[in-house]
Order: structure tokens, then sequence, then C-alpha cells
């Protein structure tokens, strides 16, 4: 535990200095007598040996509340060590053709949603076969007529489920469509103002940080139909900044979805297919590779290659996660506070 404000607490010295400042400075009445030997050999009570707890009590209440202010904290520190690692952008489409089934450990789920899990188990981990990329930079880019920044590049992957979760095919015709050309350089733009971004999270300033290998994974099961750029205009800007493409053409063929009707359940396209000759043009274009996942396990099987890919050095962030532990102290003051007014009421009443 630490204090946020630890100079505060040099009120403490004021506070037990009172009592021995009352001492100097009060003025009690007294009456003469001849003799106190007598009353001294009669003993004291219970109650005047805790004479001074009123007291006590309320010196350790304003004690309480001088800690309180000084904002007592407990954190968890999270350090990241030098290692090797990439900048990964992932790049997904949530159009509308994306609502196709695909079979993923025995359930029937959109194509979106596997390629959300999958994407979590290749970033995370599953405990088998993929580790998961705790010392890569990783982000997430959706995208169908517009490209949006689902996840910035980072290094606290605790935060990727949350953000890759609440990603979801668009709903409102208005926002559908397939603008692979944008995201594509959306996704290069991040990829090229990396360094600056982990410049700003580390706050420094003295020394250049450069990452040497910076990937874009592109997976779409649909063709370019929209946007201000086309996938060879973005493989281009792509190729300039040194990043290379893999390219994911997901479900293969023709997009089926499962229509239920009182006559019974119906598939009917939901797109025109993939565009394999773009997404093959593009990767080769920048130096990676396209694959096509027909399936659920021939998706898990590229990431496991991808997950191979060669690991340049990052350098290590800590993460702190700080919780206010004044609330405690307060609540103690405030106890004491009515301890004190209830024995000095009571017990310790006095009458002038």
């Amino acid at each position: 535990m630490h204090f946020h404000s630890p100079w505060t607490l040099l009120l403490l010295i004021l506070i037990f200095a009172l009592p021995f400042a009352r001492r100097i400075v009060s003025k009690t009445g007294s009456l003469g007598f001849s003799s106190v030997v007598h009353a001294a050999k009669s003993g004291r009570s219970l109650r005047q040996r805790l004479l001074w707890l009123p007291t006590g009590l309320r010196l350790l209440a304003l004690a309480c509340l001088v800690i309180a202010l000084a904002r007592p904290q407990t954190g968890r520190e999270q350090v990241k060590e030098i290692s090797k690692g990439i900048a990964i952008e992932m790049v997904v489409d949530r159009s509308g053709s994306m609502s196709a089934e695909m079979e993923y450990q025995g359930q029937n789920m959109n194509r979106l949603e596997v390629v959300k899990k999958v994407f979590l188990d290749f970033a995370i981990g599953n405990g088998k076969d993929l580790p998961g990329r705790p010392n890569d930079l990783i982000g997430m880019i959706a995208f169908a007529r517009y490209p949006d920044t689902t996840c910035p590049l980072t290094l606290a992957h605790g935060a990727l489920p949350l953000f890759v979760n609440n990603t979801r095919i668009v709903t409102q015709r208005s926002e559908d469509g397939t603008a692979i050309g944008d995201a594509l350089a959306l996704a290069a733009a991040r990829l090229k103002t990396a360094e600056q971004a982990l410049k700003q999270q580390q706050k420094k300033t003295d020394t250049a940080y450069e990452i040497k290998s910076k990937v874009i994974i592109l997976l779409s099961d649909g063709e370019n139909n929209c946007g201000k750029r086309s996938p060879e205009e973005a493989a281009e800007l792509a190729k300039k900044w040194g990043i290379k493409v893999y390219t994911i053409a997901i479900g293969g063929g023709e997009a089926m979805a499962s229509i239920r009707t009182p006559f019974g359940v119906y598939k009917l396209p939901t797109g025109a297919g993939v565009d394999t000759t773009t997404l093959k043009a593009v990767a080769e274009k920048t130096g990676g590779v396209f694959k096509e996942a027909k399936n659920a396990d021939d998706l898990a099987e590229i990431y496991k290659e991808i997950d191979k890919l060669e690991k340049t050095e990052i350098e290590s962030i800590r993460y702190i996660d700080y919780k206010e532990n004044y609330l405690i102290f307060v609540l103690l003051a405030l106890a004491l506070i009515a301890a004190e007014i209830m024995l000095s009421c009571t017990v310790f009443r006095r009458i002038p």
C-alpha cells in the first residue's frame, strides 16, 4: 500500500501534539487542602483510570481522517519484460454476409462469431496448440461500409475480449457493404504510427523506438464494393510502409444463411462470394500469404501458421491498477467519533 499524498501525514504530528499543548495552556480551577495523602491512598476507580478514553478516541478519529486525506492506495503491478514481438492489426469483415453459418466445436454460429473466438485464442491462447501472443502489440479494425478501430494497438491483452465481443454484424442496410480497401488503408495507417502510439503510452521522448515487423491479418468473405480506396491502392500503401498483409478468405464459395419458416429451414444466399483473386493479389504485393478457410478448423490452422512469424524486440510497459482505500479510514473515524460522543454523554459525563 502507498499514499497518493504522503505529505498530508505530517498533520499527524499536530494531532498527537494537541494533548501536550492543552496541558500547557489550559487553566483549571483548584481548591486548597492541607493534605491529600489520605485521598491518594484511597486509590482510583475504573472510571477515573479511563478518563483519557474520550480524548484518545477523538485523536484516533482525527488521525484516521488524516490518513484518508493522504489517499491510501493498493495496486497490482504487471510488468512485461523486454522480449521479442511484432505489431499485428486484425482487420475483420462484419458485413451482412458474415451472418452465414459455420460450425465451431460442434455448435452452429455465424462466421463473425467463429472469427472472434479463433482470434481471441490466437491473441490470448487456448491452453492447447495456440499459446497466445503476450509480447505483441495487437489491435483490431472491423469494417462493413465503413472501417472502425475496434481496439487500438495494445499490449494489455486482458482488454481484448471486451472490445472484440462488442463487435457485431451490421443491422442497418445503409451501413452494410464491404470496404476492404478503406479498412486495409486504415490498418496500415495505424501500424505506420505504432511507434508514436507506443512512445505516448511509455511517456518517453529520450529514445526513438522502432518496431521492425508489422503485420496485417485481413479476413473477409466478400468482395470490395464500396469505399474511397481500392484494395490494390491500400496494398500499395502497406508495401510502401513495409507492412505485410496476410489475407484470409473465410467460408469459401457463396455465403449461405439458414432462414426458419413455418414450412421448415431454408438456406438463402447472403452475398456474392469471396473475391479470392483480389485477396491473393494484395498478399503477394506486400510479401504476405493468402489462405482460404472453409471452416473453423482451417481458420485455426492458418492462425497456427501466423503464430510462427518472426518476432522482433519490443520494449516493456508497466501497468498498475490502483484501488482507493480511504473509505475504510473515513468509516473508522466516524465510528470512533460516535463512540467518543456516546461515552462523553454517559459513562464519562461531566456536570460543571
